[in-house]
């Protein structure tokens, strides 16, 4: 037996993507329905028998789900119902027998230390059928799943599962029907060992390259293994017995299946299979393309198809060329050739290309597989738009127009419309009917023209609408409005801010309001129109005056120029009930001895008033210095008005330094002074003494330390006076007696 087990080349596409939504099981299909499911090219099956309860088998739409497998067939120990989240598969308990070939797959597990306690199955779910080849090796898809994992690794409650093969080529322990008497192989083993896949050769801790838990929950077994294949070799036309089998070991608690993929069970054979944009086999001229895919379920060797091109339409002519053959080289399962249709602008009936491929089998035998493709002129496109009719107009009205006959998806222009969707708002404020165009254009780029018309037949319309404007401090504004077209009875509505009224009125004339906007809604038996006015204000009052001077000394003389706006009549405040009423803006003169706040109250023609004010701030002034004789203590500002006495000086004309103490020295006498300079001259006008102070004097000593000499002496002075005047003079001094050295 040849035997290759290893990981499905699409397991790394499907796990890339860490977005996943619910897998989906179908449990009402018959063992038939089920096996051709299971069944790809280049097998044929027959002898099909199913081993358990119904709810055991199904089909599965794993798209969406992370099992890794698009879609197929799955079997469990439980109910496959269970296994779509947020069941459980724990309870699928059937009271159905084993099987002793699953027994003797769990008790083999060497590395499981309790594979011996292991002496019992329950609720078995076996699918059985018989089948012959046409080529030289079948393979399959599958995954392993189970709700023991990873809490009973190791244990004996090991779940067990199966693929046995018997027929020419094949002996084993494993049980088989008559008509293969050699016994039956298990092939379920992990890859490049001869272990058997279960928790307990799969898992985190063993194996786990296989291994993926199942953290995105989009089934509910705990964990499952990655997509494998299991490949084998056989005799082509020659007969097999294959027995896929899952049961629970030691309980019937916690359930294990097994997911096998759709049309996955093949022998190496050509299969030709036709895709196209649209998900059909019709293409389009000028538009869509159709991928005729030869794909091969072995790809060791090289292989050469040939095929032949058939059908009404003219190869090269109606589409390009697809030549006669195609090489697979070792390691390419897949070819594709692409039919592109050639628009050529004839109206015709659509036209087929029909695709055979030939391949001979290790049999002898040749195999066919095709595949068809019509192709059809450009699509008829058609516009389904709304025209609709208004009795009442609107800035705007939503219209809707939907293509069809080509390929989505479309996209839109409307004239006067940035929309490109189906839909877009026109006016609908225009009498009688307008066009509009829409250009749908499809996938392909075909495009078709259509108008939505718009009819509007109103005849209600506001014709004019009048504003008068309002005082600025009483509500004297007004609003008129005339309507035309009028059918029946009509009702009007004024809504604003209102002043002197509520914010509503049914009339046409509204008064005695405020400024603000006015809305104004007429509807008659047919339309409602709507449109809106402001009241504006004239011109409000502003009092202003200028003040000049606004501060100085009492008594302060100020003139007040009224400079006000948008008045007519005035109100002066001068303070301690002095008040002026005035039409005049003839400047005033007022004298103030206080500080004094002045109000100005302007009024307009309406009596609206409008204040201004300024403070005349009067200050005590005088003579501040307490030296002075008009010295004012009350005065908080010197005003230059100090007066002081006159400085009185006596320079004594003889002094007799003698040391009698009497007349000993030679000083000036000086009141009402600040300060005092004098020199004293000899009588050949040299200096002699120089003294400053007051208090300064002379008691006939010189320089050097003697006596001056009996005589007369010039005496030269300078007095400072309190107010600092500087006043100068001179004399004549007698020294008499002085004392000789």
């Amino acid at each position: 037996m040849s035997l290759r087990i290893f990981l499905v080349s699409i397991a790394s596409l499907l796990f890339g993507t860490s977005v996943f939504s619910q897998i989906t099981v179908n449990n009402t299909l018959t063992p038939l329905q089920i096996v051709d499911n299971l069944i790809g090219a280049g097998v044929t099956v027959s002898n099909i028998s199913f081993t358990g309860n119904t709810n055991q088998i199904g089909s599965f739409d794993g798209t969406a789900s992370n099992i890794g497998l698009p879609d197929g067939i799955i079997m469990s120990s439980g109910t496959i119902l269970d296994i779509v989240p947020p069941n459980q598969p724990i309870t699928g308990t059937f009271g159905n027998p084993g099987d002793p070939d699953l027994l003797t797959v769990a008790q083999s597990v060497t590395s499981n230390p309790q594979a011996g306690l292991i002496n019992s199955t329950f609720d078995a779910a076996i699918l059985e059928f018989d089948f012959v080849p046409t080529g030289d090796s079948v393979q399959f898809n599958f995954v392993f799943a189970s709700e023991e994992y990873t809490t009973y690794i190791n244990s004996q409650f090991n779940d067990a599962f199966g693929f046995f093969i018997s027929g020419p080529g094949f002996a084993g322990p494993y049980a088989s029907p008559a008509a293969f008497p050699m016994g039956a192989e298990n092939l379920a083993f992990v890859p490049g060992t001869t272990d058997p896949i279960t928790i307990s050769t799969i898992h985190p801790g063993l194996n786990a390259a296989y291994y993926i838990s199942n953290t995105a929950a989009t089934h509910s077994f705990n964990g499952f293994t990655v997509p494998m294949t299991i490949e084998f070799a056989v005799t082509c036309g020659q007969t097999y017995h294959f027995k896929f089998a899952v049961a629970d070991c030691q309980d019937d608690y916690l359930d294990t299946g097994v997911f096998l993929e759709g049309n996955s069970f093949s022998s190496d054979a050509i299969d030709v299979a036709v895709a196209t944009v649209s998900g059909d086999t019709a293409v389009y001229e000028g538009c869509t393309f159709a991928d005729f895919i030869f794909s091969r379920t072995d790809s060791t060797d090289t292989l050469v198809v040939t095929y032949d091109i058939a059908g009404t339409a003219t190869d090269g002519l109606d589409y390009t060329a697809l030549g006669t053959s195609i090489t697979f080289l070792p390691g390419v399962d897949t070819m594709i050739i692409t039919l592109d249709p050639i628009a050529d602008g004839i109206i015709e009936a659509g036209e087929s290309v029909i695709i055979t491929a030939y391949t001979v089998n290790s049999c002898g035998d040749t195999i066919t597989s095709t595949g068809t493709v019509w192709i059809f002129d450009e699509p008829f496109l058609d516009i389904t738009e709304d025209d609709p009719i208004l009795l009442c107009g609107d800035d705007s009205l939503l219209v809707g127009a939907t293509a069809s006959g080509g390929f989505s998806p479309y996209t839109y222009s409307w004239t006067g419309s940035t929309s490109v969707t189906d839909s877009a708002y026109v006016n609908a404020s225009v009498l009688g009917p307008v066009e509009y165009y829409v250009t749908a254009t499809d996938g392909c780029g075909y495009t078709i023209t259509d108008t939505v018309t718009v009819t509007l037949n109103q005849t209600l319309a506001i014709d004019t609408l009048i504003s008068f404007p309002s005082a600025p401090c009483d509500a004297t504004g007004a609003v008129s409005g005339v309507a035309s077209g009028i059918t029946g009875v009509p009702l009007y509505e004024w809504i604003g801010p209102g002043a002197n009224n509520p914010n509503s009125i049914d009339a046409t004339v509204w008064e005695d309001l405020s400024p603000g906007w006015y809305f104004f809604t007429v509807t008659d038996n047919v339309c409602e129109e709507s449109d809106s006015v402001y009241v504006d204000v004239t011109p409000p009052p502003v009092a202003s005056f200028d003040a000049a001077p606004q501060s100085g000394c009492a008594p302060l003389s100020v003139t007040f120029s009224n400079t006000s706006q948008n008045t007519t009549s005035y109100e002066w405040d001068f303070g301690g009930g002095n008040i002026v009423s005035t039409t005049s803006t003839t400047p005033i003169v007022e004298i103030f001895t206080n500080t004094t706040t002045v109000q100005l109250t302007a009024y307009d023609d309406g009596g609206c008033p409008s204040d201004a004010s300024v403070t005349i701030t009067v200050t005590t002034c005088g003579c501040t210095d307490p030296s002075a004789e008009n010295y004012d203590p009350n005065a908080v500002i010197d005003d230059g008005s100090c007066y002081y006495p006159e400085p009185i000086i006596y320079v004594p004309n003889v002094f007799t330094p003698n040391g009698d103490n009497q007349n000993d020295i030679f000083f000036i006498d000086v009141e009402n002074a600040a300060d005092l300079e004098f020199t004293i001259f000899n009588r050949w006008g040299n200096i002699i003494y120089e003294a400053t102070g007051l208090t300064s004097a002379w008691n006939g000593f010189l320089e050097g330390g003697n006596f001056a000499q009996d005589g007369t002496y010039f005496v030269k002075y300078t007095v400072t006076s309190i107010n600092g005047e500087l006043i100068e003079g001179h004399s004549f001094v007698q020294l008499v007696d002085g004392n000789k050295p």
